[in-house]
């Protein structure tokens, strides 16, 4: 049978009330939050917590796709391969290609995103292995004089040649420049930085001849940072994002995910419902968080089989929240539990 098309992926990943589940912490990110809740970090146990996910009935009907690690990529679910088992789910798997980011040198407090040294060749074996589309993240801060223009240039470079092999090799990537919440900064100076960089990005893709069409972007929303004083309502968080996706993101991309970047799960859920309930979009709006929906989860779990039933609970209930959040129809009744009339 052949491989579904590029374009069918996107199209599937972007399908109407659904977003992306992000399980592909690296050995080291996993591990420390297996730690803090007492779970040891084994193959064993992250192939089983992986499994606990993908495997809550009815997550499909939320969950488009799946970011997987190249560990979990490489295990199985008793004898299906995981992207095996996920695509008789109905969720697409993909996979985390970069290796992680490192201190840019000469710059202090910059990043880079390591992972190009044979890239082709993995991407081979990833397609081979079931995955259909890809990711590569960068990391920005937005200090008073961060992120300077090198950080920003080289990490669009990377992100375009990531992307531009993806595509080579049949995949859809997925570019996530994260701008972090780390940081005093306003939502005025996120919204600028943001800017920046998206700016940047979209010119290095225009540069290494990208097909917008068959890419989706991922990015944060604009928010204050962390030690900020100043707090802002999901309102105003929506009017500055979309203010500032419509002036650096072109409207050949079909659709953005948004990350969750720290946020608590409500508050992630919240100011996805007020973006995507703002009308006039030229792009898809969705979601494609990590912690945000699996934080309850693992700390409902805790390593154990007995809670698994209590953990993708958990699960379902912040995918069906953000379900609803991505038709701009999530409400307290729904954080509550109860169901939106007519939904």
């Amino acid at each position: 049978m052949d491989s579904p098309s590029p374009e069918s992926t996107v199209a599937s990943l972007l399908a109407p009330h659904k977003g992306i589940l992000a399980a592909d912490e690296s050995l080291k990110t996993i591990g420390g939050r297996f730690r803090a809740l007492n779970i040891a970090s084994t193959a064993e146990s992250r192939r089983a917590y992986r499994e606990l996910l993908f495997t809550a009935r009815g997550l499909s009907e939320h969950i488009s796709g799946a970011i997987l690690f190249d560990e979990t990529l490489r295990q199985q679910i008793g004898p299906v391969p995981m992207p095996d088992a996920l695509a008789l789910e109905g969720i697409i798997p993909g996979i985390k290609v970069d290796g992680g980011t490192s201190d840019l040198p000469r710059f202090a407090g910059e990043k880079f995103t390591q992972g190009l040294d044979g890239l082709r060749e993995r991407l081979v074996q990833y397609r081979e292995l079931g995955a259909r589309f890809t990711k590569w993240r960068a990391v920005m801060s937005a200090g008073d004089s961060l992120p300077t223009r090198t950080c920003i240039e080289g990490n669009a470079r990377a992100l375009a040649l990531f992307a531009a092999m993806s595509q080579e090799a049949g995949l859809v990537p997925i570019v996530e420049p994260e701008v972090l919440m780390d940081g005093n900064h306003t939502l005025a100076r996120c919204e600028e930085v943001t800017e920046r960089v998206l700016n940047s990005v979209f010119a290095a893709l225009s540069n290494q001849r990208v097909a917008l069409e068959t890419m989706l972007l991922k990015v944060g929303m604009v928010l204050p940072g962390k030690d900020c004083q100043q707090r802002e309502d999901p309102a105003h968080v929506a009017e500055a994002t979309l203010r500032c996706l419509r002036r650096s993101v072109p409207a050949a991309v079909p659709g953005i995910v948004f990350l969750s970047g720290g946020q608590s799960g409500t508050s992630a859920t919240a100011n996805l419902n007020a973006i995507c309930g703002t009308a006039g979009a030229p792009w898809k709006l969705s979601f494609s968080f990590g912690r945000a929906l699996q934080d309850q989860a693992m700390e409902a779990w805790k390593g154990s089989r007995r809670n698994a039933a209590a953990a993708q609970a958990a699960l379902l209930h912040r995918a069906s929240c953000n379900g609803l959040a991505v038709q701009g129809l999530y409400s307290d009744a729904a954080e509550r539990g109860a169901r939106a009339d007519g939904v």
